[in-house]
């Protein structure tokens, strides 16, 4: 998950750079919820591995 966060990342700076400005506004907002997505997951788990052995 935050490979293609990343990814996209990369794609909005290439875009910016050329001029595309919808292209990296999208590929922006795209990297943005990838990297959200992937803390949540991240959090989600890191509690899941505290528990107490049953």
């Amino acid at each position: 998950m935050l490979g293609w966060a990343a990814l996209f990342f990369i794609i909005a700076i290439i875009a910016a750079v050329f001029g595309f400005s919808g292209i990296a506004g999208a590929a922006a907002g795209i990297a943005q919820i990838l990297f959200i997505i992937f803390l949540f997951v991240f959090v989600v788990f890191l509690f899941m591995g505290r528990r107490p052995p049953v």
